[in-house]
């Protein structure tokens, strides 16, 4: 199960917890107020079956989907590209994740610009809106996979901060500004 919290200021290695202290944990309820991220739980033993996933992807419009592993064996440039994901960015189009196996990190911006620390693993589901600021880091497991969801073919690039005057990040910080309040 996701769980989420307010990070600390120690920018030594970004793999570890880095909890406040005391630690400042937010409900799921209150991570989508603040932030928009929503979080879907996913059962990994049933998922092609059970007929959940393929809803989700049906209502949000989803029609292709790939799969990556992060890790030492397997991703080139390993260290350069871990590095890279945990560069402050935002994208067009929201950022869909269901974890498959392993854990890791999405950190994202809250409406005062404090990082919150989203910890993730297999069967957890989170969608990051388009034009928030975010960066995603492996935890000390060293090791993820995840389903990538996309609506139409994936154009994934990240524009790193600042974007402030992009469109996306207008949008989202007017959806902000009115306060996310219909996923839960």
């Amino acid at each position: 199960m996701v769980q989420a919290w307010y990070m600390d200021n120690d920018s030594s290695n970004q793999r570890l917890e880095h909890h406040r202290k005391p630690p400042e944990f937010l409900s799921l309820e209150d991570l989508y107020k603040k932030t928009g991220v929503e979080y879907f739980s996913i059962n990994i033993n049933t998922y092609k079956s059970d007929g959940v996933l393929d809803k989700i992807k049906k209502d949000r419009g989803y029609t292709y989907e790939d799969e990556i592993a992060c890790s030492k064996e397997c991703l080139p440039n390993y260290e350069e590209t871990i590095k890279s994901f945990y560069e402050e960015h935002l994208h067009k189009d929201e950022e869909s994740r269901l974890v498959l196996d392993g854990s890791g990190y999405f950190d994202v911006r809250d409406g005062q610009d404090q990082w919150i620390r989203i910890a993730v693993s297999a069967g957890d589901m989170i969608v990051i809106p388009s034009g928030i600021y975010h960066r995603f880091t492996l935890d000390t497991n060293n090791f993820i996979r995840t389903k990538r969801l996309f609506i139409g073919e994936p154009v994934w690039l990240p524009y790193n901060r600042p974007a402030d005057n992009m469109p996306c990040r207008k949008e989202y910080l007017e959806k902000q500004e009115k306060g996310f309040v219909t996923a839960y």
